[in-house]
């Protein structure tokens, strides 16, 4: 993908007041790019038999966008949920997932991508057959790295009592089960 496309498609990820949004709190005017595969931080981000890697901070933006890529191992996703303040644009990377969006149900491979607009239940889950790799941006960045910081073991341990009372801490909402694979 050229990085004209690329930047188009976040672009139209943006809530319209967000576009011309000017960051208020950028950690640094220097660009610095992040490698295939590593993480803007250096940090391991383990999600079971999966990981994530952050490729935009939400700091860096000003709360603007956060970006990370997530890398798949094993098939299956999380439950489905929904954000009360963030719109969430799935980029597939690599392999196949489906995707479910409200009511839509859709079977992206690499280069495909979908929104999933705040306020509406949505869900994905790896079906591929080796590795898949999925580029997840949040705008705006809400709490979003910080859940990712919880649940990957980079920040303290929460004492949450269960998976909804989690989300609700992180501005999101318990709307179903994870979508089943096969």
């Amino acid at each position: 993908m050229d990085r004209r496309s690329f930047l188009e498609l976040a672009l139209a990820a943006l809530p319209l007041p967000l576009v011309g949004h000017t960051p208020n709190t950028a950690s640094s005017t220097t660009p610095s790019p992040v490698a295939a595969g590593k993480d803007r931080e250096g940090k391991t981000r383990p999600l079971g038999p999966n990981s994530t890697s952050y490729k935009v901070l939400t700091r860096e933006t000003g709360g603007a966008l956060f970006v990370m890529e997530e890398t798949n191992l094993r098939k299956g996703g999380p439950s489905q949920h929904l954000h009360h303040g963030e719109d969430e644009l799935f980029y597939v990377l690599e392999g196949e997932y489906i995707i479910e969006v409200g009511a839509e149900r859709f079977r992206l491979k690499t280069g495909d991508s979908v929104l999933g607009p705040r306020g509406i239940p949505h869900a994905f889950a790896f079906v591929g057959e080796s590795t898949g790799r999925l580029l997840i941006s949040y705008a705006p960045a809400g709490k979003m790295e910080a859940f990712f910081d919880q649940i990957t073991g980079i920040a303290p341990a929460g004492k949450y009592v269960n998976e909804a009372e989690l989300l609700r801490v992180y501005g999101m909402e318990l709307t179903g089960p994870a979508i089943a694979v096969g």
